[in-house]
Formats: C-alpha cells, sequence, structure tokens
C-alpha cells in the first residue's frame, strides 16, 4: 500500500508552527470527512428506510460514491484503491436500481451500522482531543507568558519554583494532549479508507444473499473482486495496528523521559552550549513598544534563513522579514528586569530589536549564531566547518602556545624602523632566524585593553586638584602647537582595536602575536564596539583625535615608537610599540593595535618617515635632501608612498589622503 502521510510524534513537544500548519491540514482533512460521512450516512440511512424508494436510494448512493473523488481531501494519498473501488461500486448501484429492497434487518447491521460506529466514536474522539488540545496549548501559552515575567533582579524562589512547576505541568499536559490528538488523526487516515469500503462489501453479501438474481449477478463478476477488496481492507488493518503499535511505544518512550526537558533553565551553572551554529530555531518574546513609555512581549517562533531572521506566528504558513543579519552586531541588555534579553543592531549601529529567550543556553546559542551569521559564514561552501575552524581558531588564540614555528610563514612585514640610532631609543634589531616563544613577547594572563582611555588617566583626571575643568572636555594641549611647525602632517582615519603590555620590543612579532590575541578575544567575547579616531602622524608625535570635537584622546612622542608593522595578510591592521619611562625608575612596553581605513603600510611609511626627520633635523643638508627625494604635487604638498589618498572618501582634519604638508 502507497505510505499515508501522518504526523510526527517527535515534533509534539517543540510544537513549532510548521507541525502547526501540518496538523491544521489534518483538522481541516478531518472536518471535510466528517462532512463526507455524514453525507454518505444519510445516503445509507435512506436505503435502509426507503424500501419504497430504492431505485431512488441507491443512485443516490452511486451518485455519492463518486463524489469522493471530487472532495480534494488535504491528506488523499493512498485513495487511489478507494476511489477505483467506490467507482466500480457506483456501476453495481446503478444496476441493481430496479431491485427490491427487503433487506432492512442486514443492512442496519452491515452497512449503516459500521457507518455511525465510525462517525460517533472516531470522528468524535478526533473533535475530543481537539478541543482538549487547544485548552492544554492555552493553558501552556499562559504559565509561559507567567514565567517569562519572573524578574531579574528581586527573584523569589518559592515563586520561582513553583512557576517552573507550574509551567513543567502544562507543558507535560499539552505534550500529552498532543500525542493523543496525533495519534488519533494519524490512525483516522486508516480508518477513514476502512470506514468507506466495510458498508458496502456488508451491502453487497446482503444483496448476495437475499436474491437470487443478485447471486447470478455477483457469484461470477464480484467474487474476486470482493475477495480483493477484503484483503485490502484487512491489509490496511494490519497496517494499522503496526502503526498503532509503533505509536504507542513511541509515546512511552517520549513520556518516560527526564523531567527535565519540561523545565526551563534546568541547566543554569554548565549548559551543553553549541558555538558552531550557523542557523537556529525557537521561541523567544519580541519586545513591542505600544506608546511612549509601554511595551508589550509576544512569544512568538523566530529561525534564521540564510542571512535574515524570519518570524513565524503559529497557524501561518511561511515566515516573514524581521531583520538582515549580515554585518550586524547582537549584545546582551538590561531590559524591563528581565532574564536573557540580547538586542541585534544594524551595522551602521542602530538600534534594532529586543529579544527574550527563555534560558542561558538558548540565549547564548541565539547570540552566536546570529554573530557566525553576520560574518557572512553560511555563504561558503562549508559553513560548518568554517564555524567550528573560526571558534576553534578563536579559543587557540587565547591560549599560550609554545612557538611560533607552527604559524604559517607568509610574505616579509611592513617596513619597521629603518635608521639604527634614534635618540633616547634602544636599536631595533632585524629578526633573527629563530622565533622567539610566546611566553618572551607577551606575559602569560595579560590583560587586553578595548578601551584607549586608560583607567589611570581617568583616575588622575577626576582627581586632578588645583586646576579648573574645562566644561568643554578638551584635554589640557587643546592646541597643537607642534603641528604647526612639522614638517610632516598626515592624518588617518583609524579604530582601536586593542592594547596590551608586552616584554620585549626587539622584534615585529610580538605586534603579530598582539593582533592575534586581540581579534581573538574580540571574537569570543563578543565585543564589537570600535572608538573611530583620527590618527595624527607628525615629526614628533602619534596623536589621537577625536573626530567630532577636534579632542586630543591620546598622544605619544614619535621617539618612544621603538617598532611598528602592519598585519602580513590583513593589510588595513597597523600596530606599534611604546615605550613609557615609569616613576620607579624602569621603563614599560606597550602594544596598540588598530584598524585604518586605508592600509597600514601608509601609516608604518609616514612613522618611518618621521623618525627620519627627526634623526636628520640636526643636519639641515641632510633634512633637505630628504624632502627634496619626497615628490611633490601642484599645489606643494609632499606625496607619501606615491600612492593613492587614503581611502577615507574625504579628508579628515585638513589632511588630504595620503601626503603631507612641508
Amino acid at each position: 500500500m502507497p505510505a499515508v502521510d501522518k504526523l510526527l510524534l517527535e515534533e509534539a513537544l517543540q510544537d513549532s508552527p510548521q507541525t502547526r500548519s501540518l496538523l491544521s491540514v489534518f483538522e481541516e482533512d478531518a472536518g471535510t470527512l466528517t462532512d463526507y460521512t455524514n453525507q454518505l450516512l444519510q445516503a445509507m440511512q435512506r436505503v435502509y428506510g426507503a424500501q419504497n424508494e430504492m431505485c431512488l436510494a441507491t443512485q443516490q448512493l452511486s451518485k455519492q460514491l463518486l463524489a469522493y473523488e471530487k472532495q480534494n481531501f488535504a491528506l488523499g494519498k493512498g485513495d487511489e484503491e478507494v476511489i477505483s473501488t467506490l467507482h466500480y461500486f457506483s456501476k453495481v448501484l446503478d444496476e441493481l436500481n430496479g431491485l427490491h429492497a427487503e433487506l432492512a434487518k442486514q443492512l442496519a447491521d452491515t452497512m449503516v451500522l459500521p457507518v455511525i460506529q465510525f462517525r460517533e466514536k472516531d470522528l468524535t474522539e478526533v473533535s475530543t482531543l481537539k478541543d482538549l488540545f487547544g485548552l492544554a496549548s492555552n493553558e501552556h501559552d499562559l504559565s509561559m507568558a507567567k514565567y517569562s515575567r519572573l524578574p531579574k533582579k528581586k527573584e523569589n524562589e518559592r515563586v520561582k519554583t513553583e512557576v517552573r512547576k507550574e509551567v513543567a505541568s502544562a507543558r507535560r499536559k499539552q505534550h500529552l494532549s498532543s500525542l493523543q490528538y496525533y495519534c488519533a488523526l494519524n490512525a483516522l487516515q486508516y480508518r477513514k479508507r476502512m470506514a468507506m469500503m466495510e458498508p458496502l462489501i456488508g451491502f453487497a453479501h446482503g444483496q448476495i444473499n437475499f436474491f437470487k438474481r443478485g447471486a447470478e449477478m455477483f457469484s461470477k463478476s464480484m467474487d474476486g473482486f470482493l475477495s480483493s477488496v477484503t484483503d485490502m481492507i484487512q491489509s490496511i488493518q494490519v497496517e494499522l495496528e503496526a502503526e498503532a503499535d509503533k505509536m504507542r511505544v513511541s509515546q512511552q518512550e517520549l513520556l518516560s523521559v527526564d523531567e527535565s526537558i519540561y523545565t526551563p533553565d534546568i541547566d543554569v551553572a554548565t549548559p551543553q552550549i553549541n558555538r558552531n551554529l550557523i542557523q537556529k530555531a525557537g521561541y523567544l518574546n519580541l519586545r513591542n513598544k505600544t506608546g511612549l513609555v509601554t511595551t508589550t512581549w509576544e512569544r512568538l517562533y523566530f529561525f534564521t534563513q540564510g542571512g535574515n531572521l524570519m518570524c513565524q506566528p503559529r497557524g501561518a504558513v511561511a515566515g516573514g522579514l524581521i531583520q538582515d543579519l549580515d554585518n550586524c552586531s547582537v549584545m546582551a541588555v538590561d531590559c524591563e528586569d528581565r532574564r536573557y534579553c540580547f538586542q541585534i543592531s544594524t551595522p551602521s549601529g542602530k538600534p534594532g530589536i529586543i529579544l527574550q529567550a527563555e534560558s542561558r543556553k538558548e540565549y547564548e546559542e541565539w547570540i552566536c549564531a546570529i554573530n557566525n551569521i553576520s560574518r557572512q559564514i553560511y555563504l561558503t561552501d562549508n559553513p560548518e566547518a568554517v564555524a567550528i575552524k573560526l571558534n576553534q581558531t578563536a579559543l587557540q588564540a587565547v591560549t599560550p602556545i609554545t612557538s611560533f614555528g607552527k604559524k604559517q610563514e607568509s610574505s616579509c612585514s611592513s617596513q619597521s624602523m629603518k635608521n639604527s640610532d634614534i635618540e633616547n631609543d634602544k636599536i631595533v634589531p632585524k629578526a633573527t632566524g629563530s622565533v622567539p616563544e610566546t611566553e618572551d613577547l607577551i606575559a602569560h594572563g595579560t590583560p587586553i585593553q578595548f578601551d584607549i582611555v586608560l583607567p589611570a588617566t581617568e583616575f588622575r583626571d577626576q582627581n586632578r586638584g588645583g586646576r579648573r575643568t574645562n566644561p568643554f572636555g578638551e584635554t589640557e594641549d587643546e592646541s597643537f602647537p607642534e603641528a604647526e611647525d612639522s614638517l610632516l602632517q598626515q592624518m588617518f582615519v583609524v579604530r582601536f582595536l586593542g592594547s596590551m603590555a608586552v616584554r620585549t620590543d626587539h622584534t615585529p612579532e610580538v605586534i603579530y602575536e598582539v593582533m592575534r590575541q586581540v581579534l581573538a578575544a574580540r571574537a569570543i567575547h563578543n565585543v564589537f564596539r570600535m572608538t573611530e579616531s583620527h590618527l595624527m602622524v607628525t615629526s614628533q608625535t602619534l596623536r589621537l583625535i577625536d573626530p567630532q570635537t577636534q579632542v586630543s584622546r591620546a598622544c605619544f612622542e614619535l621617539t618612544s615608537v621603538t617598532q611598528f608593522a602592519a598585519h602580513r595578510e590583513n593589510k588595513r591592521l597597523v600596530g606599534f610599540v611604546i615605550r613609557v619611562p615609569e616613576s620607579t625608575g624602569e621603563e614599560s612596553l606597550s602594544t596598540y593595535i588598530f584598524e585604518s581605513n586605508s592600509e597600514g603600510e601608509k601609516i608604518c611609511y609616514a612613522i618611518n618617515l618621521g623618525k627620519e626627520i627627526i634623526e636628520v633635523q640636526k643636519d639641515p643638508e641632510a633634512l633637505a635632501q630628504l624632502m627634496l627625494s619626497i615628490p611633490l604635487t601642484n599645489d606643494g604638498k609632499y606625496v607619501l608612498l606615491n600612492d593613492q589618498p587614503d581611502d577615507t572618501g574625504g579628508s579628515p582634519s585638513g589632511s588630504r589622503g595620503a601626503e603631507s604638508e612641508a
């Protein structure tokens, strides 16, 4: 027999919109079957009750049998045998149209009674289970709404325990009612086919037993056909019993699981979190603003599709687009004293929707999945492998390794300092053949600073006495006198990624290691915020300027820059090492990492040029030769790198592309 579509019992607990949509198809089929069964029963009762109208009754029955094919059952798969059988019986009824019908008792027992039992037992059972399922679903929704409103800050363990038990009880009740309802609907597909054919078999046998002409008509032409129909019914019965046994075993297995599957957030301390997801689906609470200060929360089913976040209400055939996740950012937020809330922002940084997960596991997996999708991993040939590789790389990046020898050798690093004699600086030796160990470059457990303003600086500014604070936020050195007298003045748009204290400045490998650890830490801890600044390179200092207020955020003497380099592969990453004297008489080393709108080589070139100018300022002739070696534009400006301007889309703060003003 062809397979019959059925509801999967394993999906009853999840109760997803897809399952609900498939359930509506079964319910529509059951409603159509109920209507058809009532009509068929009316036709048979007319045959039973109207002996004098046998011809008309059999004619109506014949037409009604043919109407089965036109019912357009939503789950009509496997009904081909039923349709062909009904067509054949319709022809037989046309031939028996003129025969008398003194078959009241036998027709009542063999034709009308099975249909009545099918309607009163099977169809009524489906209708009752449907109502129970609806009540259980409503009760579960109410309990989940009550659970979602549990406060985060002022937790009451007794109330929390009672609500969790209530949710578990409601979820178990809904699970049990849905399993019974699904089983009844699945079994109805088999009983429907039997209920359509069994009464006709009884009617045919009654005709054979009571009419001689019936014996002449049926004995030869109908015996084989009736036998095949009987065998078909028996085979359907066998299939039904086997399917019922499977559903019964499956139901027992699904109900014998641990109670933890009904209790939300059962494992808060150590949840099993999959951070390699590139797609995710499940129920979340969506925050909607209903007024200036009022909000509502709606529990909806969300799922990811490619780079989009979709939402599908219950009963909907398909989901709708909620937000594009490409290049977006996601972060945890505190919202209305609710737990497990996170916000998705657009690539431009505009705050987007706020969602709430029901457990810590769902909360962290949603954030990880959205982060993976925002990187457009799903566009690769093997996104699962790429996601696993990225997360493994991120975990390895914050774990100390024994040697740099495992790294892949690539092209030469960006140009470091060309001059060996630098005032107040140590000589920076060239990289030797032996690769330094990680512990020789950065101490184990060194913290990473993600903000350019150091806590010590903030403390000093807040507790500085004997000086009036400027209300506009400018630093002490509001004007930049060295920029006016500087032979070099170059501006770059950069974004600060992080900084770390290091142990040595004798090799550019320390910059590459800091880059690796900073980027890995940002990926693991979901740090996406970056401070944009203008980096002004002069022949005396490196200065970070706020692009909005033109206030200096940080300033480094160019003589304190002992090492600088651009990333070997990502040319937009650049870093430099600063040597700062301490109050104890010793010196500390810190490495700063930035992302530039232009190539990091340009910044390295500008820093190197500034250091060369410092060296040759003592010798006017050497300074003149250095300036003459740099080509001029038509308006009298020096061109750096002999390259195109800084691809920032404009000239920040008086700087024009990659040019320098003498």
